[in-house]
């Protein structure tokens, strides 16, 4: 069965590698090889069947087609991350103790 979104760890890297245009940079932001940001890339390209970014020696630049599907996913992952973020608070708030202690004064 083909899937039909690529994977968050695919949109990570395609995102911090456009903000960085270095797979180096990007590597280092997300604690992966820039080996496996290049492979990450290169499975997102085969997948959508168009180039996000050129390759030259002076380091990347987005495609047209990149800066397209950058601007076009940049909201899904902020109400991905904004949905986590309060989830996860809601949890913290549901596992807190609150205490009140009063200490005789002398």
């Amino acid at each position: 069965m083909r899937r039909r979104c690529p994977t968050l760890s695919e949109l990570n890297a395609f995102t911090a590698a456009a903000r960085h245009l270095s797979f180096s940079k990007a590597g280092k932001e997300l604690f992966v090889t820039q080996s496996a940001i290049s492979r990450h890339i290169a499975t997102l390209e085969n997948y959508l069947g168009h180039a996000l970014f050129i390759r030259g020696p002076n380091g990347l630049q987005l495609t047209r087609m990149g800066a397209t599907y950058l601007r076009l996913i940049k909201p899904a992952l902020y109400t991905l991350e904004n949905a986590t973020s309060q989830v996860m608070a809601t949890q913290q708030s549901a596992k807190s103790l609150n205490l009140s202690v009063s200490f005789p004064v002398k």
